[in-house]
């Protein structure tokens, strides 16, 4: 898109009607929270009070009856982002909420507290002021969903994050591959929990899915579940690692029932993380146990998410398959670090008509 530049800061020729176009087009967007008249038609018993999903009765035949139709879903999610386009104040506003949806993450291992605190400074204000400004947005409090970190620094991010009330997310139970002791895992929990994160990415044992072990895979669910209380809980399945959509339908399901709040697709360290067809198959799995037993679950593709236009991919898989509501953060996240250089990139080319270097926006 080129746009006509007037003034210092570059505001599109008629700059008023695009800035109050895109205010009122991220105000639409922002106010799709699932209503107490959509929780009825759906019977949706965890919603709008709660999006806490208490989970249910391990059910085998349910997760037996998975099927997935590899052709069809891979052909789905090949033509699904050509489908569904959004231009101009419109695209603008979508990465406005992908931003509100991030897990602003650091998860290296040359992490310091000095770094854990730049991303939180980031997460507070992650756009800069002259872009929020240029997008008629300055009266509006922006943030990340959440910042996500070693259990080492939960403490650190939740001194700097004091007062905002973006949550600290805290990736437990022996990330990323899960091989601890069970004691061990769930003390990993606790002592999150006391540092002060109030949400959990736990990460399941691979093994229980390969082997079709439905009922081990349940119970550790369940008791990372028991273990995080009222802390919000995204159950890592390491989708990379499970070889078969067949098995992330089936792993889903059993994560579902065992009490996850979000299923998130990876670790972001296995050698395929999120892609389309898998998160097509584990939104379809939160659909089905939506319309099988009433309640919500959210959804976090995390690992390779880098551009503007991965993350609005996704954005389209979760408006075509359950809806707007869930695109809203408390559905919805995207776990990510330059993601937020890129959209905070193209925001600027929205409102100036100039690309600026990738290096020109902090990546905390």
């Amino acid at each position: 898109m080129t746009i006509k530049r007037d003034g210092a800061f570059g505001l599109a020729a008629g700059g008023r009607r695009i800035v109050s176009s895109v205010r009122m087009k991220v105000k639409a967007m922002s106010t799709a929270a699932i209503s107490r008249e959509s929780a009825a038609i759906h019977r949706l018993h965890n919603a709008p009070h709660t999006l806490h999903n208490p989970g249910i009765p391990l059910d085998l035949e349910a997760v037996a009856g998975v099927r997935v139709n590899l052709s069809a879903v891979e052909r789905r999610a090949a033509t699904l982002p050509k489908r569904r386009t959004v231009k101009k104040e419109w695209q603008a506003a979508w990465l406005v909420k992908a931003l509100q949806c991030i897990d602003l993450t650091t998860l290296n291992s040359d992490d310091t507290e000095g770094r854990v605190r730049r991303l939180c400074a980031k997460a507070v204000h992650p756009l800069r002021p002259d872009i929020q400004e240029a997008l008629g947005l300055a009266d509006r409090r922006i943030t990340t969903g959440a910042v996500c970190v070693y259990h080492r620094f939960v403490a650190t991010a939740v001194e700097a994050l004091r007062g905002s009330d973006i949550p600290v997310a805290a990736v437990s139970t022996a990330f990323p591959a899960g091989f601890s002791p069970m004691k061990t895992r769930l003390e990993e929990i606790e002592a999150s929990l006391a540092d002060g994160a109030t949400e959990i990415d736990v990460v399941i044992t691979r093994e229980h899915v390969l082997t079709g072990n439905w009922q081990a895979l349940y119970d550790e669910v369940k008791a990372f579940k028991a273990a995080c209380g009222t802390a919000h809980m995204k159950t890592i399945l390491g989708t990379g690692d499970l070889k078969t959509l067949r098995n992330v339908g089936r792993a889903s399901w059993v994560a579902m029932m065992a009490g996850s709040d979000f299923i998130k697709t990876s670790t972001g360290k296995e050698g395929v993380n999120a892609t389309l067809p898998v998160a097509l198959t584990m939104v379809r799995a939160i659909r089905a146990y939506r319309e099988m037993t009433g309640y919500v679950v959210g959804f976090k593709p995390a690992g390779g998410i880098s551009t503007a236009r991965d993350a609005m991919a996704f954005q389209f898989v979760m408006m075509e398959e359950l809806g707007r509501e869930w695109l809203q953060p408390a559905l919805f996240r995207i776990g990510a670090s330059s993601l937020l250089a890129d959209i905070e990139r193209q925001l600027e080319y929205f409102v100036t008509g100039r690309y600026a270097s990738f290096d020109h926006h902090a990546m905390a």
